[in-house]
């Protein structure tokens, strides 16, 4: 079945679009949520809360493209969730890591400026995106969104992890410079 029928089962309230959902996209959202995570009952209820998240936002969402939206969901609610689990110690696996070697680019702050200067940051980040090569693209992608840890990425893409890691660092300081180019502070 199709997005676009999926998105109509959801419009229909049928729950017809919760089990298409899952026999189309629960891999995709669980490979999300485990690499937060790392927990395997962890991530089934995060996949599961994503269903349900869906539920009550289409309607009135319409997205575009249903796998970005769903992803999105799955992982603003696992990084939520490790949040929570991890909010005295330092966490074990590659949120902790992704996420400091991130902090020398965007700030992460919540006041509420920053909160609507969220529009150009995006727009920016997407422009920047479109700047790289397909595979810089993808390995920073599969990186700072799928969260997937060096090791992984350098045998999904037939290099050297040091390769993997030298375009990482390379590409998160033209994202750095590239930021500051733009006016965003950092």
């Amino acid at each position: 079945m199709d997005d676009r029928q999926i998105i109509e089962l959801y419009n229909e309230r049928s729950e017809a679009a919760i089990s298409e959902t899952a026999d189309k996209y629960g891999k995709y959202c669980h490979y999300i949520a485990y690499n937060i995570l790392y927990n395997e009952q962890d991530s089934e209820e995060c996949v599961n809360d994503t269903w349900f998240r869906a539920w009550n936002t289409i309607p009135p969402q319409q997205p575009n493209k249903l796998s970005a939206y769903l992803g999105k969901i799955t992982r603003n609610l696992a990084l939520d969730r490790y949040k929570y689990y991890n909010r005295e110690k330092r966490g074990k696996g590659q949120t902790a890591l992704v996420l400091e070697e991130l902090s020398e680019c965007i700030s992460a702050g919540n006041s509420t400026e920053q909160e609507m200067d969220e529009r150009l940051l995006v727009e920016a980040l997407n422009t920047f995106l479109r700047s790289l090569s397909p595979q810089k693209r993808q390995i920073l992608v599969r990186r700072y969104w799928y969260l997937s840890s060096v090791k992984e990425i350098a045998m999904d893409f037939n290099m050297s992890e040091s390769s993997v890691k030298t375009i990482l660092h390379r590409t998160r300081i033209k994202l750095k410079h590239f930021l500051e180019k733009e006016g965003i502070v950092i």
